[in-house]
């Protein structure tokens, strides 16, 4: 039986709760720690646990026994908290984003390989049937070569949500859309794709003038063998319509999932490839569904890799690798030019100082609010 604390019991919180309460037979949560204790309180009493509250994380690793912490904090404190939690000899399932800057990236990581402790970056959507169909698809090769990728990440956000203390600063949140919506479907990109070679970006703030980021940003990768990649990030869209295209040489095929094949006449204008279609449609449909999703999924891909000594699906260095494509992006926009990748300590954004003496401030934050009343997130 493994001892979980949940450090910061914000919107975000329920989620790890509920994943780790589909298996009490695997883990127990024992500690609970918020700097508003009372919100820590009104979360303890909502899922009827029996858990200590904490304050800071400091006293819960002295007092407590823990195999396990979720940091469910802002962003800001990620790096910190975790290096903390691994050195005091914990393993951490850390929210996205992983961090501020890669250089808080590097030192989780190697505070995990130091400690010879997991160190997880939450990326629930991986752990989806569609996005897991999609990913064995790609594997096999069918489609052909990718041409083109397409990644609507499509939010809708009222002013008032960038009203919260911590919310919409470059200190504090790290970033926008880009970083705190899109991440999730820039993970996959990257997990699906790699990588690409280089990031041309441009970014606006055109709903939000209560935040200094970015509501809105649109990236194009370019890998070395041609091939684009073509990024929306938002929280201007109404709908919230989202999804991942990939055009491979011999099919089109998405997330919701689509198919389309092609093949060509004598002219080179298109006619219907069904037999293709039909095996690409019972590829993805004769996948297996997974038992659990989201985070309930990845929470059981940690809790089975801590028993087991085996390995999760999203580490360190698949974490870091997103915050890698959303720093160039930002690095290139705000300079106006398109950004070579890997990115280096050279980079003017490696760090979180260097981002913050470096990036453009779209609005100065205004009015700023303790707390919401109501913090349910709705999708």
């Amino acid at each position: 039986m493994l001892n979980i604390a949940v450090v910061g019991t914000g919107a975000i919180c329920p989620s790890h709760l509920q994943g780790y309460l589909t298996f009490p037979d695997q883990c127990e949560i024992v500690a609970l720690c918020d700097i508003y204790p009372e919100k820590a309180e009104k979360v303890k009493k909502e899922f009827s646990l029996s858990s200590t509250v904490y304050s800071n994380m400091t006293d819960l690793l002295a007092q407590e026994e823990v195999d396990l912490i979720s940091v469910c904090t802002p962003p800001y404190t990620h790096a910190s908290l975790a290096v903390e939690a691994l050195d005091a000899g914990k393993h951490v399932l850390v929210e996205k984003p992983m961090a501020s800057s890669l250089e808080e990236c590097d030192a989780m990581n190697e505070a995990a390989k130091r400690n010879d402790k997991i160190l997880s970056i939450v990326a629930q959507n991986r752990f989806t049937t569609p996005m897991m169909r999609m990913k064995h698809l790609l594997e096999k090769d069918l489609i052909g070569d990718v041409l083109h990728t397409q990644v609507d990440s499509f939010w809708w956000r009222g002013h008032s949500y960038y009203d919260l203390w911590w919310r919409g600063t470059w200190e504090k949140e790290g970033g926008g859309c880009t970083l705190n919506h899109a991440v999730h479907h820039i993970d996959i990109f990257q997990w699906m794709r790699g990588l690409p070679d280089e990031i041309t970006a441009v970014t606006s703030n055109t709903a939000h003038d209560n935040a200094e980021v970015e509501d809105i940003s649109i990236a194009i990768g370019r890998y070395k063998s041609g091939s684009l990649a073509q990024i929306t990030s938002s929280v201007v869209h109404h709908g919230e319509e989202q999804q991942l295209i990939f055009q491979g040489e011999k099919a089109r095929v998405s997330v919701p999932w689509q198919v389309k094949a092609s093949l060509a006449q004598e002219n080179g204008f298109p006619k219907e490839n069904q037999p293709l279609e039909e095996t690409l449609t019972e590829a993805y449909e004769n996948d297996p569904a997974l038992t659990y999703e989201g985070h309930a999924g990845q929470i059981q891909n940690v809790l089975e890799a801590i028993q087991h000594n085996g390995q999760v699906l999203v580490d360190g260095v698949q974490g870091r690798q997103t915050l890698e494509l959303i720093t160039a992006i930002y690095e290139s926009a705000n300079y106006q030019r398109t950004v070579k990748l890997p990115l280096t300590e050279a980079s003017p954004f490696y760090t979180s100082e260097g981002i913050l003496e470096n990036v453009k401030h779209f609005y100065e934050k205004g009015k700023s609010i303790e707390n919401f009343e109501d913090n349910e997130i709705t999708t």
